[in-house]
């Protein structure tokens, strides 16, 4: 997406500009959007309680997916760290970076238990894990297993070093409710043409709609 170049008074009113456009659209409730933002990825990094090193979190990088009430699905093998350390303490959190690459972007941390996946769930957790990771063919190894993370809560930051800081915090009831966006599945799509593709017009909605003039 472009980014607000020149305003008025800068960078920090440029913001302003937008962060009064943006209170003024149709948009997802923020449960809504953090589900849908769940439903849409598929990495993070998983935090578990270390048995090595008594004390002290062990972060591992894994794929995810989520089921149909957005509990997120691990496939994990008995042989990697935290399999062992969740075999010990099943407490354990996952975040979620909406894009990792952009510090202001939204950030979510879900808090819950791991939970092993019972055979009469196994076809249809490993259905959902599939429609996410489709070449993950090592699911039927035999030292894999899928578990599944029962929420406590969910947490989200979203704006960081930016005007439109903002934070709040879901229970379990509220975030499963939540519906997702429908059209989600078309947004990176439709926004990776229009900037690749369409970039001066992408600059011109943006100055149109807020008065902001935005460069590349």
């Amino acid at each position: 997406m472009a980014a607000p170049a020149d305003a008025a008074g800068g960078s920090s009113d440029a913001f302003e500009v937008i962060r009064v456009h943006q209170a003024k659209a149709v948009r997802l409730s923020p449960v809504e959007e953090i589900r849908t933002i769940m439903d849409r990825s598929v990495r993070c990094v998983l935090a578990t309680h270390s048995q090595d090193h008594a004390g002290y979190p062990s972060g591992s990088m894994v794929d995810f997916a989520c089921d149909q009430d957005g509990y997120p699905i691990l496939a994990v093998s008995s042989l990697a760290v935290h399999s062992k350390n969740l075999s010990g303490n099943p407490k354990c959190s996952l975040l979620v970076a909406k894009d990792p690459e952009d510090r202001t972007d939204t950030v979510i941390t879900v808090y819950g238990d791991a939970v092993p996946v019972s055979d009469e769930e196994k076809d249809s957790v490993r259905s959902a894990y599939l429609r996410r990771h489709p070449d993950a063919f090592w699911v039927d190894f035999g030292d894999f297993s899928f578990l599944h993370i029962k929420p406590k809560a969910v947490r989200y930051v979203s704006g960081v070093a930016t005007a439109l800081l903002g934070s709040g915090e879901f229970n379990v009831a509220e975030y499963k409710e939540a519906k997702v966006d429908p059209i989600s599945q078309f947004s990176t799509p439709i926004t990776s043409h229009m900037n690749k593709d369409h970039a001066n017009d992408t600059k011109l909605i943006v100055q149109h709609s807020t008065t902001v003039k935005a460069r590349k």
